[in-house]
């Protein structure tokens, strides 16, 4: 009996140091994944955030519409739209990374003032829409969380929306849009809260299914307009000339040539192509999810975000209804100041005048005062008799419809040497660029003509 006593006194003491090394190895590794994800947030720029907006309110809608209405059919399009995104908003970043310049400003300075009225009222028009229809989807989701008027919500979000853009420095506002980014996981999450049919989603995935009915049609452009959008071509020109301004490689936004460092093209299409994966996986669970539920249970025509967030509800419970809801307001969130800001940057270039996030509303009043008058004017839009959430699908194909005439002027200015140097595109660029807005004008054109038809 004495020697089990002495063996277990001696034990014990192991049995500790073996529990406080484990705690502390555990502590060990929490703090190095902290650091890791750190690094990863400070690394990631314009590029990543561009992709994470382009899952914004009017991209779910056009997602959960896609899933809803027609199953896993046109899972092909996430493939599809990956390359061709990736491409185009590489180029857009390298025009503003060489130049110093948004896209507005190098359209002024080399080319025909009509043509920029033309494409820079374009964008405005649809903008202003767009972001109308976000902080509509946004309020009714508010609504649905936490009770209350419509009317209420929508102004309270106006008006966070715009206080955010003019009182948060440029830095700050960055990085709170990198982690507003995160809320698009729930979408992933939801995918695998419901019953999929992986071997008809993988097949959906590279086999594409072609209808020339429609509807389908429509959708494809509604697709293509929400991941290919005219806004995310002039804001992640301008964010590369503000990161260079905040780096110190440019002394102010539209004034001199950047000084380039060698592999800073190299970290733009790193960027560019990490945002643009982050945003077709997100794009590809949304429709997998919708597909496996409102499909299923025959709900093809979305009208509100609530409906949508309803739906999954009895599905996949609780836990499903509240990321769906919560996923449309951080988006929203994430998207409505870069919709208002990219059409600020557009218009304060085009008539020269000082543009920039990283000013204050002291240096820059008319910028942040077009800012504002958009956001206000986009929750005007709510009060058309048209629901929240078809709104965000109409404004998707409105911007599917635009994209191609500044498609062709990126083409244009990114193959100019005069403008680039040495940073023209190259061969596969140019393929790519030339093959979607040739896709774009197209389909584009064939909805058209079905409308009338």
């Amino acid at each position: 009996m004495q020697d089990e006593k002495v063996e277990k006194k001696n034990v014990a003491p192991l049995h500790y140091e073996e529990e406080e090394y484990l705690l502390s190895s555990f502590g060990v590794m929490i703090i190095f994944l902290k650091k890791k994800v750190q690094k990863i947030f400070h690394s990631i720029g314009p590029g990543f955030i561009t992709g994470a907006s382009d899952d914004d309110p009017s991209g779910i809608a056009t997602y959960a519409q896609t899933g809803a209405l027609f199953g896993y059919q046109q899972l092909w399009t996430a493939l599809f739209a990956f390359p061709f995104m990736t491409f185009i908003q590489e180029m857009c970043g390298r025009i503003g990374l060489v130049t110093g310049r948004g896209l507005a400003q190098v359209i002024r300075e080399n080319y025909s003032k009509k043509l920029l009225i033309i494409l820079v009222g374009l964008l405005v028009v649809a903008n202003t829409i767009n972001v109308g229809a976000d902080l509509g989807a946004m309020s009714s989701a508010t609504q649905l969380l936490l009770g209350g008027p419509f009317i209420f919500w929508l102004l309270v979000i106006t008006f966070v929306s715009i206080s955010t853009q003019i009182l948060v420095p440029y830095h700050s506002y960055a990085r709170i849009l990198k982690y507003l980014a995160i809320s698009l996981f729930a979408y992933v999450i939801s995918a695998f809260a419901v019953k999929q049919d992986w071997r008809q989603v993988g097949i959906a995935t590279v086999v594409p299914y072609i209808s020339f009915s429609k509807e389908y049609l429509m959708n494809i452009v509604a697709i293509l307009g929400t991941t290919i959008s005219p806004y995310l071509f002039f804001w992640q020109a301008d964010e590369e000339v503000e990161e260079e301004v905040e780096h110190h490689r440019l002394k102010e936004a539209g004034f001199g040539r950047p000084i380039l460092r060698k592999g800073d093209i190299a970290q733009l299409r790193a960027d560019t192509l990490i945002g643009m994966l982050f945003s077709q996986l997100v794009m590809f669970f949304i429709i997998i999810t919708t597909a496996a539920t409102l499909h299923v249970q025959g709900i093809t025509d979305v009208t509100t975000a609530d409906q949508a967030a309803r739906a999954l509800q009895p599905i996949a419970g609780q836990f499903t209804f509240l990321i769906f809801a919560l996923g449309i307001i951080g988006t929203g969130f994430l998207a409505v100041p870069i919709l208002a800001g990219s059409a600020a940057y557009a218009l304060g270039e085009a008539c020269k005048i000082k543009v920039g996030l990283g000013k204050t509303f002291k240096q820059a009043p008319v910028f942040y005062g077009i800012i504002a008058g958009l956001v206000l004017l986009g929750m005007c839009v709510n009060f058309l008799p048209i629901p929240p959430f078809k709104l965000l699908y109409y404004t998707a194909i409105i911007n599917g419809l635009i994209a191609p005439p500044l498609l062709m002027m990126i083409l244009v200015i990114s193959n100019n040497r005069k403008i680039m140097g040495k940073h023209v595109n190259n061969l596969w660029s140019n393929m790519a660029g030339v093959i979607i807005t040739g896709v774009m004008t197209v389909a584009g054109l064939a909805v058209v003509i079905s409308i009338f038809i």
